[in-house]
């Protein structure tokens, strides 16, 4: 697997229900901030970066603390560089990139279908769920532009395409902790039952 393919994406706050109003500028600039820089995707970027460098790959950059920060940043230009697409995109396309909870009142089978839902499709500005082409433009287009500045092991077609995958799969595991991840907390740490805890 080629060094930073392993993106954890838009692991930002995740609201209880479908938002009754479009996005604003400033929800989408946020979005993309947290998606990008928040606790979630930082740590994110650790698991990723510790798993490229134990395994050492890409191998131009090495086994050390190095590589490993190498490794680091480029995952995290390539997630900006994304986020900003997809919310650039999605404002003049009228996307909205955020994840919404079904909740914890919902069957458990729902709420796994919502997750894989919504790594596909995105409310539009009257709040109907359509395919989600700023995402998939953005995940592609970051994916084959970065092959320009990364290592050449991990530069070719056949990588951007392993890694737009990846980013796919990075977002049903956004999705998802966005989904249970307030009802987790909540339980271990006696949050009471607030539903849309973050």
């Amino acid at each position: 697997m080629a060094s930073g393919s392993a993106q954890i994406t838009s692991l930002a706050p995740a609201q209880l229900g479908r938002p009754t109003d479009p996005i604003t500028g400033k929800q989408r600039l946020e979005w993309a901030a947290v998606s990008t820089v928040g606790p979630a995707s930082l740590l994110g970027g650790t698991i990723s970066a510790g798993w490229g460098t134990l395994f050492n790959t890409p191998h131009e950059y090495g086994p050390h603390w190095a590589g490993f920060g190498d490794r680091y940043w480029m995952r995290l230009t390539g997630l900006s560089t994304s986020n900003a697409m997809e919310a650039g995109l999605g404002a003049i396309w009228h996307e909205d990139p955020r994840y919404w909870r079904k909740g914890d009142g919902a069957p458990l089978k729902d709420r796994v279908k919502h997750i894989f839902k919504y790594t596909f499709l995105a409310l539009d500005d009257s709040g109907a769920a359509r395919p989600a082409y700023a995402r998939y433009f953005a995940y592609a287009g970051n994916n084959f532009l970065s092959n320009t500045w990364r290592e050449q092991s991990e530069a070719d077609p056949g990588d951007a395409l392993e890694r737009t995958a990846t980013a796919f799969l990075g977002r049903i595991a956004s999705n998802a902790w966005g989904e249970f991840w307030p009802d987790v907390k909540r339980k271990v740490f006696h949050h009471g039952s607030g539903g849309d805890a973050h």
